[in-house]
Formats: C-alpha cells, structure tokens, sequence
C-alpha cells in the first residue's frame, strides 16, 4: 500500500462511511502453497464488542472456498473511484502524471458460519440491497422455500474480524493551490469518475489551504 502521510484518512468514521459507500469488495488470499485466489463479493459491515467485522457469502467449492478453509488469511479491498491526473494541470507541468483514488484495505482471519447465522446473513444482506424493502419479493423472507431450499447449501456464509484497516484517499493533497484548483476544474469537465474524484478534492479543499494560506 501507497504509504504517505498526507494521502491518509485519520477520520475512522470517514473510513467506515466510504466502506458502507462500496460494499462489492475484492477478496484475495491463497492456498498454502502460494497459489493466489480472488473473488467479488457484497459485504455488510458489522460491528461487535467494539470490533469491526465483515461478512458475506460465497459460493461453495470453489477456489476461493477451499483456499480460505486452508489458509483463513484473507485481505478484502473497498474500491472507490479513481481518474487520471495530468501533470499539464498543475502550476509546474514538469512533473510526473500521476492517479488519484480511494481505497480501503482490511485484513483478518475468515471463519465460516454454521447455517443459522447464514440465514440471519441473508436476512440481513437482503434487506439492506433492497433498500429495507419489505414487501420486495427478492429478501430472504419472501423467497420460495422451495428456491432456498435448493439454493441455500450451494453457498456458504463467512466473517472477517479486521485485524488491520490501513487505507489511501490520493486527492492531490500534496500539491499547491493552483495546481488543486485546476484540478478539480479538468476531473470535473471529464465528469465520470473523474468527477467523483473532483467532489472528494473539494470537500478538503478548506482544510488544505486555510484563508490566507497558498
């Protein structure tokens, strides 16, 4: 991970709202004897004890299933948008172009869930998906009991307790207020993505160059 002082968020709260914010995580981890293994998955956070955990499903005998009952290490990452930034944009343009992003790293031990805390997963997971739609067919609830009867063994629940949270939110903050400025003025012409980045940059924009300061 990108290790600079000045592209941390020191505000947990911020963290775990951007965590809720992009809740399809990549999961990664490995057999023991190395081989890599990666999934896509939707995440709830859960917090317990004071501890922050992550749980989710995936599907059974899979790579990912057998390298996790293996090997429990698991590191999942939160994605956030990220954009190209050129070095023509900033008040000295002989630089490198660089790219900004937001990422959040967590890192633990997976443990399955028995059934019963699967079921109040998919309760749980459903629900939040579908806005806390009750009346929607697809929550866990409505559901066929024929349908989950069959689709139910196919999968299997897990959490992850975070052991380690570290994460980057690269903004350009290491640059000066010209350069800020037109930034955010070039992401937002691209819109996009690169406008997502511009909106982040601005909410810093005040903390960065206080009145009288660049």
């Amino acid at each position: 991970m990108y290790h600079f002082s000045y592209f941390k968020e020191p505000d947990r709260q911020a963290i775990l709202d951007f965590m809720e914010a992009h809740p399809f995580v990549t999961m990664t981890g490995s057999f023991l004897n190395g081989q890599q293994v990666a999934t896509q998955v939707p995440v709830l956070l859960y917090e317990r004890d004071g501890e922050l955990y992550v749980q989710g499903h995936i599907m059974r005998n899979t790579d990912h299933h057998k390298a996790f009952i293996e090997n429990p290490s698991a590191l999942l990452l939160f994605t956030g948008p990220g954009c190209y930034v050129s070095a023509s944009w900033y008040s000295n343009p002989q630089n490198g172009s660089t790219w900004n992003y937001m990422t959040v790293h967590l890192s633990g031990q997976v443990r399955f869930m028995p059934n019963e805390e699967l079921i109040d997963l998919m309760k749980r997971l459903t629900l939040k998906f579908e806005d806390g739609n009750t009346a929607s067919h697809t929550i866990y609830d409505n559901l066929p009991p024929e349908y989950v009867a069959k689709m139910m063994p196919a999968i299997v629940g897990f959490e992850v307790k975070a052991e380690k949270l570290d994460n980057v939110f690269k903004l350009s903050q290491n640059r000066d207020k010209e350069s800020y400025r037109n930034i955010i003025t070039q992401l937002e012409a691209r819109g996009s993505s690169s406008a997502l980045i511009a909106e982040e940059m601005k909410k810093r924009y005040g903390a960065l160059f206080p009145d009288g300061e660049g």
